[in-house]
């Protein structure tokens, strides 16, 4: 048991004469641990990417909430009538009239 595991740790089994079966065994592990590695780095660059868009997204909600919240404001009739009498117009003391056409 000894001999073996010292046979291992020299590496004996790579240059055995049936050495050949434990290289392919070693380049087949050897591939799967690079595509671990690279599928684990794109798991990752995905992870991060998702949380700038959310941060992004985030940011973007607040904005449309602030000009929506704007725009509320603005349309308001005491910020119209304001406006207004700041260009020269004056409310109607008259109230309109619908005017109908006749063919």
């Amino acid at each position: 048991m000894k001999q073996t595991m010292y046979d291992i740790l020299k590496g004996k089994f790579l240059i055995a004469d049936d050495a050949m079966k434990n290289w392919r065994m070693l380049l087949f592990l050897s591939l799967l641990a690079i595509v671990m590695i690279a599928s684990s780095h794109n798991a990752e660059r995905k992870v991060h990417e998702i949380a700038r868009l959310n941060n992004e997204v985030r940011e973007l909600r607040t904005q449309f909430v602030d000009g929506k919240t704007e725009l509320m404001r603005l349309k308001m009739e005491s910020s119209i009538i304001r406006k207004m009498t700041q260009e020269g117009l004056k409310r109607p003391t008259t109230p309109p009239q619908k005017i109908i056409v006749k063919n």
